[in-house]
């Protein structure tokens, strides 16, 4: 079953991905898929916090295409960007495979564009933007 929730600031989008770290554990992968603007890297921000990761360390990965975060329990946090890759191959190059199928968390910003490679239990959380402040998440098992 879906869920749904609603945020109305970056703080409160920060504050409900620290509430969804709780939930997650070691060989999970979570897909964010939004739009420019949505609200992906303040939810990963969020995430980060609730792993007792410093959140103001989590920046869009985008020229990187990966950050690593290891939290204080020593789980680490994969945070993908996959918005400049053409093509699943070029997740491969870089070996997303073996991070989503390892013992940290991955959190994939523009899965979409590497569906293919996502193992078929990830959890996606779709992103709109209904209005400047508000964020609409709906959180399932497979893509949205």
């Amino acid at each position: 079953m879906d869920k749904e929730f609603v945020t109305h600031s970056p703080e409160e989008t920060i504050a409900a991905g620290r509430r969804f770290a709780a939930r997650l554990e070691a060989g999970d992968v979570v897909c964010l898929a939004g739009g420019l603007g949505a609200g992906k890297t303040h939810l990963v921000k969020g995430i980060a916090a609730g792993l007792a990761i410093d959140p103001d360390r989590v920046q869009s990965p985008t020229y990187t295409l990966i950050h690593e975060y290891e939290g204080e329990g020593g789980l680490v946090l994969y945070h993908f960007d996959c918005y400049r890759m053409s093509s699943p191959q070029e997740a491969r190059e870089i070996g997303a495979e073996e991070y989503f199928y390892g013992e940290g968390i991955c959190v994939i910003e523009w899965p979409e564009r590497i569906a293919a490679l996502i193992p078929p239990e990830a959890l996606w959380i779709s992103i709109t933007a209904p209005d400047k402040k508000t964020r609409k998440f709906v959180t399932g098992k497979k893509s949205l």
